[in-house]
């Protein structure tokens, strides 16, 4: 019996998913209880181009559900030097830039973290949300590092206006 050709891309689809899931920057893995397996996942994340800021995005996941909880929680510090050079290379549009993407299920669901830019307080803004509405919302998070006390300061100030 030969299986249909969508099967098989969804099987393979499946198993990427899960390879590339295991690929990743955990730093801590709790579990919620002897009768589940769902656990309380900490990954770490720098942000690719400000490389003194590193991010820690908390999560469930679920081992044996075919989509995570979208709750999240997300803490992000400054841990490097942040240069105006590297300040000047990031979008500072109001809606900022992607700079993380987890999938959060096989269909749609997913974890994003964006890089904001507030030019006014120069503070950066990451803003981590799920694509998925569930329970009526979007479930989202957000922490901010200011730029104060970095090389990037002087430089911010002189484009606030």
């Amino acid at each position: 019996m030969k299986l249909p050709q969508k099967f098989k891309r969804l099987v393979l689809l499946a198993g990427a998913v899960v390879t590339l899931s295991a690929c990743s920057d955990d730093v801590a893995s709790v579990s919620l209880g002897l009768f589940t397996t769902k656990d309380v996942v900490v990954n770490s994340q720098q942000d690719p181009i400000l490389e003194g800021v590193t991010c820690h995005i908390s999560h469930i996941e679920a081992n044996l559900d075919f989509s995570d909880p979208s709750d999240m929680s997300i803490a992000c510090r400054q841990t490097g030097p942040i240069t105006a050079q590297q300040l000047q290379k990031i979008d500072r549009s109001k809606s900022g830039e992607v700079i993380f993407k987890s999938s959060k299920s096989i269909l749609f669901k997913s974890l994003k973290v964006r890089r904001i830019y507030d030019a006014e307080n120069r503070t950066l803004l990451y803003l981590s949300y799920s694509t998925k509405e569930s329970s009526g919302s979007h479930h989202h998070a957000l922490s901010t590092v200011p730029l104060y006390n970095t090389q990037a300061w002087d430089w911010a100030l002189t484009q606030k206006n």
